[in-house]
């Protein structure tokens, strides 16, 4: 997929300023003339050169570079619909992950991913709900990462 500069160089812009902003209601410290805005804010002020660079070299090349140019599986349904099936997948996983917990929404989501790969029905569960169980294995009790649990609360371990 290509994408013209001057689309990154706007979003960099974007978050560099936003970034900028939020920095200015840190609390200074008394006392010392660095606070805990300085860093975060010399950060969104490169943010924000390097996305106004990038804004004027897109707009300058417009006429060469398109804005947006898909990329050739884009022209394949079944990739399009894996595409479709993982935003879908992460915004539902967003909605729905609190109410019905971790478990359940990544093994719906890998479930679906799977049957369109072309995974036989029976294989694609099994190996979602183990890959699930790795996957919250591995977050939850290994690097502590605190996941939903929902519908599962009375069953945690």
């Amino acid at each position: 997929m290509k994408v013209n500069d001057a689309v990154f160089g706007l979003v960099l812009t974007t978050l560099g300023v936003t970034v900028l902003t939020v920095v200015q209601s840190y609390p200074k410290i008394p006392g010392q003339q660095v606070g805990p805005a300085l860093f975060p804010g010399l950060i969104a002020l490169g943010l924000s050169i390097c996305g106004v660079i990038l804004m004027i070299r897109g707009w300058l090349n417009r006429s060469k570079i398109a804005w947006f140019e898909a990329p050739e599986w884009f022209h394949s349904p079944r990739h399009r619909s894996g595409f479709g099936i993982l935003m879908g997948g992460i915004i539902f996983y967003i909605a729905a992950s609190n109410t019905i917990g971790f478990l359940p929404t990544a093994w719906l989501l890998l479930v679906a991913l799977m049957l369109n790969l072309k995974v036989n029905l029976v294989r694609s569960t099994v190996l979602a709900l183990l890959i699930a169980l790795a996957v919250h294995f591995a977050l939850y009790k290994l690097l502590r990462v605190p996941l939903p649990w929902g519908w599962m609360a009375p069953i945690a371990w």
